[in-house]
């Protein structure tokens, strides 16, 4: 059916158009297929890379429950060397300093806390490992070392125990007064049903008053 003028002359400013912006437009759909399609690439890559570090971790925490700690540690490694950016990271890194700490390895065991420390998106990992570098200071006798990482405020879950580390801290320094405050509160911190509450209940009893 033959075109009117009016068509016609649509027609022709739609070519005079197309001639004009016709190879932006394919431009356009183009870098938008592209866009889409290396979005639905990476959310699937991000998906493999998280189910791979899932199984990894899943593995390590098997391996530790069986005492098995080479291979803890080996699964371990692998998700903070491969997997860093991952949610797995930080927790991998706390259990394979256990295992090393297990091990007798203290300074591997440090590192791995301190990747923890510095790497953990939950809060409660980090509170953990903060736990775990302080002891190790402890242990080493580096007292300031360890109350400045127990300075910072711990959540309920944590503070008895921060609380008991700190009232140990105290009383190596022989700041009795200090050191016995320390244990109340951790005492009242754990609760109840903690298997550590013997444990200051005797070392509050040591101190006498």
């Amino acid at each position: 059916m033959a075109l009117d003028l009016e068509e016609q002359e649509q027609v022709d400013e739609a070519k005079a158009w197309w001639k004009q912006h016709g190879n932006k437009v394919i431009w356009g759909v183009t870098a938008f297929l592209l866009v889409a399609a290396g979005w639905r690439g990476w959310q699937t890559w991000t998906h493999t890379q998280a189910a791979e570090a899932s199984m990894l971790f899943d593995q390590s925490v098997q391996a530790a429950s069986m005492n098995d700690l080479a291979s803890a540690k080996t699964a371990a490694a692998q998700i903070m060397e491969n997997h860093a950016r991952s949610a797995y990271s930080a927790p991998a890194a706390w259990l394979a300093g256990r295992v090393n700490y297990e091990a007798g390895d203290a300074k591997s065991a440090r590192a791995q806390y301190q990747f923890a420390l510095d790497n953990a998106r939950d809060d409660g990992v980090r509170q953990l490992a903060r736990l775990r570098l302080a002891a190790l200071h402890f242990e080493e006798n580096d007292l300031p070392g360890a109350m400045k990482l127990l300075e910072p405020a711990f959540d309920p879950a944590f503070q008895g125990l921060a609380e008991q580390l700190k009232g140990d801290l105290f009383n190596a320094q022989g700041k009795t007064e200090e050191a016995r405050a320390a244990y109340k509160l951790a005492l009242e911190k754990l609760g109840d049903k903690s298997s550590l509450k013997p444990l200051v209940e005797m070392r509050l009893d040591s101190l006498g008053g």
